[in-house]
């Protein structure tokens, strides 16, 4: 299997993705949901980190620290950098923002590695809902320096169009801010691995597919 395969097979193993009937926060009805909170191990972190590194070194997006947006990015930060590290030899920075920034000791805006000008950063999250997290994240990274936007990498591009839009968050992001969103895999992928066989739920394609049909994006 590729690896965008086993990283499908390894969501839907432990329990983030799942296909049956779900009323999304849109209050669109979806059959499929992820939920990226079923991860809570070690060892899903790990291998989760080695999925973020892999797309990294994929599609070539050269940085110098990662940037994790509290609350759910802090962790796929550090584990992206550790496997960036132990899998090839890459030793980057990493960083994450403070919800409050802090007035005694260091202080900041951001924990870990302080940012400079000129300094290139992935911004690393779990999916992309509407690009909330990166427009709140843009002006805290202004703030701290000059850094310039390699890109941002996420688990899943949803690949569905917004409430008020004909473009996905990635689209609409990418067209706002000019930042690329890189995702492990896309929905057409989750699509093509049920067809394939690399997961169940060839009961579901009909409805995945109709879904796409009037909801996605390519």
């Amino acid at each position: 299997m590729t690896y965008k395969q086993q990283f499908i097979k390894f969501m839907v193993d432990n329990g983030v993705l799942k296909f049956g009937e779900f009323t999304l926060k849109s209050g669109r009805k979806a059959p499929y949901f992820i939920n990226t909170g079923n991860y809570k191990t070690g060892a899903q972190l790990s291998r989760l980190g080695e999925y973020y590194a892999q797309c990294i070194e994929e599609n070539k997006i050269e940085a110098d620290t990662l940037v994790g947006p509290a609350y759910k990015g802090i962790p796929l930060a550090v584990t992206t950098a550790v496997s960036l590290y132990s899998k090839y030899n890459k030793d980057l920075g990493y960083c994450f923002d403070r919800k409050e920034v802090k007035d005694h000791g260091e202080g900041g805006l951001f924990v870990g590695k302080q940012l400079v000008d000129g300094e290139r950063v992935i911004l690393i999250e779990d999916v992309m809902t509407s690009g909330k997290a990166l427009r709140e994240m843009l002006p805290k990274l202004q703030q701290a320096a000059n850094v310039k936007i390699a890109g941002m990498v996420i688990s899943v591009d949803r690949m569905e169009k917004g409430l008020e839009s004909s473009l996905s968050a990635v689209q609409e992001v990418y067209k706002e801010f000019g930042v690329k969103v890189y995702s492990i895999v896309t929905m057409a992928d989750i699509i093509a691995a049920i067809e394939d066989g690399v997961i169940e739920g060839k009961e579901y394609l009909d409805k995945m597919k109709e879904y796409r049909k009037t909801y996605g994006v390519n």
